[in-house]
């Protein structure tokens, strides 16, 4: 593996030389690796264009070390020398691989503190995994004055001796990476590319300006270079002039081409983009401006759409089909059978036929893409419907498409006319008349989302219904606590025994029981709270049992109750309800025969408090995405800080999902959520480049959420479509978006194109890419400020909390009512996709997703590992200057003790506004690194995707659990060592050690005396200078209170 530092350019230098300018070079060092590239000289603008190569042992360490990269500035003059303009450090993290590197501009940073530099310089860092030389590539400074090569003759043979050339030439960097890849010998033979024209090279300068142009690059042939006398020295490498033999080459040799200064990788290893990408759409276009014909066609002005600026405009041509009367009836069976068809080109749309109707009445839409019209008139027929037969014809309506008007939401909806019936020909009329609207619109059309589409023209029968698009909303959850608080005259069947007894509440498929009685009795107390998640409507009861348990494999029910839930109260804070005495309907035979004497005559009966939580809000997604944080009752509920828009424009270079007809096909529909409001966009048929245009609008009460985004194919249209994984149909997800609401600027509109990225047993997956346009407007920015300040959740989530177990269960049941009401609407968000969009499966157990949380905590921790390296370097004096600023800040802190606290906030604003510029400037999306997708074991993915119990084989599971076990030793390896340091903490004064315990209340008691009588100031003082000593007077043994801490005793020798 080789790290590749591209030094590309730099810009606004320091000048150093004493003339204005500067002849900088640049230097870079990576684990003890150093290598410089060429110098450019007398320029304040330098252009490198130079690759740097470097051994790299292990990639999966590199985010512990870092690259610095310094320039300096050649000083010709006596004494020979550098001057230093600047240094820039980049971190191993921020390394990439072959094939995601870009062009990166890095602010030069001082070296010293009273360091003057300016200027960047761009740098392209990533790791290839090309075979390379195992050298490094070592540095060409040119001649102070390079002399131009002679012009290349037409003989048969030339010889021209030349250096590198500061012009960052093709021909220095391929002499360059020639001496390299030829150590140890003095003459080696390198097939030449890219080879530039001899008036090319002589037109080339020692300064490359703003002005500079590139000297015209010409193709001849093969060359030989011959590279000369390579050496090298350590952690610097120097390249003496080489000598070059041009050779011409005999004409029958073909011509032979590669590029060797700037390599491009193989289609085939150029990995997927997953990065987020700006994109410019044409928002909230005007109508287009004038008429095809007079003043009945399209407008003639400019007008804007109030609440589609959010997408691409797409118009439509919409017929509306009402009704029809006084229809003919059939000569031979005395009745019609009436249907209406829409034509337009190739394209036909019918409407549903009625028996037996002269006078039927359709009141249905079909909408004609106008991209897709390929015919100038518009013809609308009415037939009777034969079952065996041809369907009789029984009159046509036809109109010009250049005479259809236009409507513009919000204007009214076009009144429908009656219109006569013609003949085949058109010659003349006949009887019957229908009731039509004809207009020209767009997506915003309140028509749109339940017309018949002429691009689904091939969907037929509930797979209709299946392609609209809807808007969902959530059923509104509440918390049902059930209080079970004690029983009464419970008597068990078997009269001989005390009932050991508990109660099992049921609401639908929820079942949950209180523990057992501690105590044998008739009248048994619990006080016991269950909580269940009920929607409304309220369609389930509240069903009470009470139960003895005879023994560990049998259960005696004694009592049972069923209680509709809308008598209980709703409660809205944390004041307790009045509880209330229900009698239980006997369980058993008597009941059973009918026998009700008894139970009049006496009756067991249970004490509870039951209530519906309206404080609560009820989670049915994680907490870490949430996007609606409102109570369930609505008189909680906040005044909305905000709206956010969302356009749903397109979708790009999507995969084959599904078989149609032996080829591979995609019926793409895109799903929104946010809050209690879900959307559904309409299914394009067959398309990877799908265009939805739609927008849609929520309301945010609180700004830190997310919004989530789904894209599915659409596997229910009734058409002979096989799921590519085979199965049942099932939606298949095709990828996901979130979008953090509080990472966006307010009335600022966001248009990118995120990546669709799925994680597969087989591996990561980018299935396309979703467009996007969003836009946050703020109503009340002292609102949102005001909301930072207050709990992420309603109070009651404080003030009676539920364990975490709790939440978990209780968001699981969540989700399934949440799936089972979506999926009963029409047509139906289905279960799978409701299950994705909420992560459903996010708390499974993950070995990437471990991992990724791993080095998610590590990464947290750099900062302050950082910190006490560069602590440890001031310690140890390794920066003289900055040891000795320290001391002088030090000392003042020391001096001025109430300057500490303003010191540290003020450093921490300089930072802020120093991190200011540079934001990210886009939302963020999902990150294949962050979530540790691109490097992940093929068996840690399939155990990612098992089921839940495993339904592997045995050995399979063998191996995964022995694997656990290691990774399991080793957190315990750490955690008893976290133990052991505290339990020698207690041991200093537990007198385990009697004579470590004297020693240390000892110096106690000195200590106490010492402070008191110091002052605190001095004692500061004395402790920080000698932390800050120099390392002259250190020693490199460990400190005396480290010896004495690691001496004590810990429990861990108790252990067995």
């Amino acid at each position: 593996m080789k790290l590749v530092v591209e030094v590309v350019d730099a810009h606004d230098l320091m000048p150093r030389d004493g003339e204005g300018s500067s002849s900088p070079f640049v230097e870079v060092d990576f684990e003890n690796q150093r290598i410089r590239s060429h110098t450019v000289h007398r320029n304040l603008n330098p252009v490198w264009n130079e690759k740097l190569l470097f051994n790299l042992q292990d990639p999966n360490s590199l985010h512990q070390h870092s690259i610095e990269v310094c320039v300096y500035n050649e000083r010709r003059s006596i004494p020979a020398g550098r001057n230093f303009l600047g240094k820039v450090r980049i971190h191993g993290s921020n390394v990439v691989k072959k094939g995601e590197e870009a062009l990166q501009r890095f602010q030069l940073e001082k070296k010293w503190f009273f360091s003057y530099v300016k200027g960047d310089i761009g740098l392209k860092i990533y790791i290839s995994p090309e075979s390379e030389p195992t050298t490094p590539l070592p540095s060409c400074p040119p001649p102070s004055r390079p002399p131009p090569p002679p012009p290349v003759s037409d003989k048969a043979t030339t010889t021209v001796t030349t250096t590198d050339y500061p012009a960052a030439t093709d021909t220095a960097a391929t002499t360059c990476k020639a001496a390299a890849a030829v150590t140890g010998s003095s003459t080696s033979t390198v097939v030449a590319v890219d080879t530039i024209s001899p008036a090319g090279v002589a037109g080339t300068t020692g300064t490359a300006g703003p002005d500079h142009k590139e000297p015209k690059e010409e193709i001849k042939e093969p060359v030989e270079v011959k590279v000369q006398t390579t050496q090298y020295i350590h952690k610097q490498q120097v390249c003496s002039q080489a000598g070059i033999s041009v050779e011409r080459q005999p004409e029958v040799v073909p011509l032979i081409m590669h590029q060797i200064n700037n390599p491009q990788p193989h289609p085939n290893q150029q990995e997927e983009d997953y990065k987020l990408k700006d994109t410019s759409p044409q928002l909230g276009e005007r109508w287009p401006s004038g008429g095809i014909r007079g003043g009945g066609g399209w407008m003639s002005g400019d007008k804007f759409t109030s609440t589609y600026d959010l997408v691409e405009q797409m118009y439509y041509l919409y017929v509306r089909v009402v009704k029809a009367k006084e229809l003919p009836t059939n000569s031979i069976a005395g009745n019609c059978d009436p249907y209406a068809e829409v034509k337009l080109g190739n394209y036909k749309g019918t409407t549903r036929h009625f028996e037996k109707k002269t006078n039927p009445e359709w009141n249905q839409v079909f909408a004609f893409s106008k991209e897709r019209i390929q015919s100038s008139a518009l013809e609308v027929f009415v037939k009777d419907k034969e079952m065996v037969a041809r369907d009789d014809y029984l009159g046509k309506v036809v109109f010009d498409l250049n005479e259809v008007p236009t409507r513009v939401p919000p204007d009214s909806p076009l009144a429908p006319q009656w219109y006569r019936l013609e003949d085949r020909r058109g010659d003349g009329k006949v009887k019957g008349e229908i009731m039509l609207a004809v207009w020209m619109g767009t997506q915003a059309d309140e028509a749109f989302p339940e017309a018949w589409h002429s691009d689904a023209a091939s969907v037929h029968g509930e797979g209709v219904f299946n392609i609209r698009s809807k808007v969902y909303v959530s059923p509104k959850l509440w918390y049902l606590r059930v209080n079970v608080i004690e029983a009464q005259d419970v008597q068990p069947n078997d009269r001989s025994r005390l009932p050991e007894v508990f109660v099992k509440v049921q609401v639908g498929s929820q079942v949950l029981k209180t523990k057992l009685c501690p105590t044998r009795t008739i009248n048994p107390l619990w006080n016991e709270d269950l909580v269940f998640v009920v929607a409304e409507p309220f369609e389930e009861q509240l069903m009470l049992t009470v139960e003895d348990r005879v023994h560990q494999s049998k259960d005696d029910v004694l009592g049972r109750i069923s209680l509709p839930l809308n008598i209980f109260e709703k409660r809205l804070d944390h004041r307790p309800v009045d509880s209330r005495w229900f009698n239980l309907e006997k369980f058993g035979f008597g009941v059973l025969e009918g026998d009700k004497r008894k139970e009049l005559k006496f009756s067991s009966r249970i004490h509870l408090r039951v209530c519906l939580e309206g404080g609560y809000h009820v989670l049915d997604e994680s907490t870490m995405y949430i996007s609606d944080q409102r109570p369930t009752a609505r008189q909680l509920w906040k005044q909305p800080i905000g709206i956010l828009e969302v356009g749903i424009l397109s979708a790009q270079g999507l995969l084959p999902m599904k078989m149609r007809d032996g080829r591979g096909a995609t019926d793409a529909y895109c799903v929104a959520r946010y809050g209690q409001k879900w959307v559904r966009t309409r299914t394009i048929i067959d398309s990877f480049s799908p265009k939805w245009n739609e927008q849609y609008t929520w309301e945010v009460y609180d700004p830190c959420t997310v919004i989530t985004l789904g894209v599915f194919d659409n596997c229910h249209l009734g058409g002979n479509e096989k799921p590519a994984t085979g199965g049942t149909a099932r939606d298949s997800r095709i990828g996901k978006v979130r979008i953090r609401l509080s990472t966006l600027e307010a009335d600022k509109i966001y248009t990118h194109s995120y990546p669709l990225i799925v994680l597969h047993p087989n591996g990561i997956k980018k299935m396309g890419e979703l467009q996007l346009a969003v836009r946050f407007t703020c109503l009340s920015l002292a609102n949102i400020i005001y909301l930072y300040g207050h709990p992420l959740l309603p109070k009651m989530h404080y003030i009676h909390p539920f364990t975490v177990n709790q939440l978990d269960s209780l968001r699981y049941l969540a989700m399934n009512i949440v799936a089972v009401r979506l999926g009963r609407a029409e047509p139906p968000l289905r279960k799978e996709v409701v299950e994705y969009m909420l992560d459903v499966d996010s708390h499974m157990w993950s070995m990437r997703r471990s991992k990724a949380y791993f080095f998610r905590i590590m990464s947290l921790l750099s900062g302050t590992i950082t910190v006490s390296r560069w602590f440890d370097d001031v310690c140890h004096w390794k920066n003289p200057i900055t040891s000795v600023l320290v001391h002088v800040l030090f000392l003042i802190l020391i001096w001025y003790p109430e300057l500490i606290l303003p010191t540290i906030f003020l450093y921490m604003f300089l930072i802020g506004i120093w991190n200011y510029r540079f934001r990210q400037r886009h939302p963020p999306h999902m990150d294949t690194r962050l979530s540790w997708a691109e490097a992940v074991h093929p068996d840690e993915l399939d155990e990612e995707f098992d089921t839940f119990p495993t339904s592997k084989p045995q050995d399979i599971v063998r191996l995964r659990y022995d694997r656990l076990r290691s990774v399991a030793g080793r957190i315990q390896t750490v955690v008893g060592d976290i133990a052991t340091q505290g339990e020698r903490f207690q041991s200093l004064l537990s007198w385990r050690d009697p004579r470590a315990t004297s020693l240390f209340i000892f110096f106690c008691l000195c200590a106490a005396i010492v402070l008191y009588i110091t002052p605190f100031r001095v004692v500061a003082l004395v402790i920080g200078l000698f932390m800050l000593r120099h390392p002259r007077f250190r020693s490199k043994l460990p400190s005396i209170p480290s010896n004495f801490f690691k001496r004590l005793p810990s429990r861990v020798d108790s252990m067995i």
